[in-house]
């Protein structure tokens, strides 16, 4: 339940603040959000299992948004940015789908 509390602190961190994104950074912000949100709900389907593992759920949340935001400045160092944007949306998309589906039979199958 760590990684939930983590994005609810998070999310409720990010509401109060209301912190400035650069505007070179914004690109990438709406790709690493989604990545980590992929990185989260692993996470919350590895606790469900019974296989959490606190080392590889920072590993997987970092390196989720580094290889993301990588492949979307890649595609606009190509002139292919939102075309990657959406690759990289429906990969981690379908991902994200797959653990919830994962997560709701754990849950509801219990």
């Amino acid at each position: 339940m760590i990684p939930a509390l983590g994005l609810v602190l998070g999310i409720a961190v990010g509401v109060l603040l209301q912190p400035e994104v650069p505007l070179w950074l914004q690109p990438y912000l709406p790709i690493a959000v989604i990545a980590a949100l992929d990185a989260v709900f692993g996470a919350v389907r590895a606790v469900l299992d019974g296989i959490f593992n606190d080392k590889v759920f920072v590993i997987s949340f970092l390196s989720n948004v580094v290889v993301a935001a990588f492949i979307v400045f890649l595609g606009d160092q190509l002139g292919v940015g939102s075309q990657l944007s959406t690759g990289v949306v429906v990969v981690l998309g379908v991902r994200i789908f797959s653990n919830v589906a994962s997560i709701r039979r754990h849950l509801f199958n219990a």
